[in-house]
């Protein structure tokens, strides 16, 4: 019993010894190289070319979906919207958090707006009826506008850039210029300036802020 006892404490011992030589050991060059170097700048989601366009977003769809609003043509006089389609808005879960600490969004934020058409209207308002009841449903993928801002870039609009990637089935253009005020910029700097450009009203995730925080977008 007595060698039996002294083995596992050879043992403990020797695992003991091991585990601090390990510890101890110099640091190799190629460990010492890698932890000299700098941490390498985020990626900015924001992408330009050469000649100023923005490059159309992608894995947006994994971003923080923050609502859907809806105008459908026939609730409009007139019969024509200006945007019939359900307006899907995805933003990335920093900048979301970010808004719902400050109440305003950071640099180089980017929403992507993606449009899907009204599914197959079988009523004149527009709507149809399903299992759950009648009303509206999404149809087809039918275009995509994104914001971002750059305080320095789009200094003129209140520090956000438009931009229309298509209003039609896929595909999309891959790239897109800055659209002119007259078609996003003006509408936003009249109506929701003192909400940093952005319809929060629409959006309950952002507008509700006291019933969110950022630990449940986790």
């Amino acid at each position: 019993m007595k060698k039996y006892l002294m083995a596992i404490v050879s043992v403990i011992g020797l695992a003991a010894a091991i585990s601090f030589l390990l510890s101890t050991r110099p640091i190799t060059a190629q460990a010492q190289q890698a932890q000299a170097q700098p941490a390498q700048p985020e990626q900015p989601t924001a992408v330009f070319d050469a000649e100023g366009k923005l490059k159309r977003p992608t894995g947006y769809r994994a971003w923080v979906f923050v609502g859907a609003p809806l105008t459908p043509n026939a609730l409009q006089l007139g019969g024509k919207a200006n945007f019939p389609e359900y307006h899907h808005v995805y933003i990335e879960k920093k900048n979301v958090e970010a808004y719902l600490k400050t109440g305003e969004f950071p640099e180089g934020t980017v929403m992507v707006k993606e449009l899907t058409r009204v599914l197959d209207p079988t009523f004149p308002d527009g709507s149809r009826t399903e299992p759950s009841g009648r009303g509206y449903f999404n149809g087809e993928y039918n275009g995509m506008d994104v914001t971002v801002k750059d305080s320095k870039r789009f200094a003129e609009t209140n520090k956000w850039g438009f931009f229309n990637f298509g209003h039609h089935a896929w595909p999309l253009e891959e790239t897109a210029k800055e659209a002119s005020v007259s078609e996003c910029a003006g509408c936003h700097i009249a109506n929701v300036a003192k909400t940093d450009m952005t319809w929060i009203q629409f959006y309950p995730l952002l507008r509700d802020k006291k019933h969110v925080s950022g630990s449940q977008l986790k």
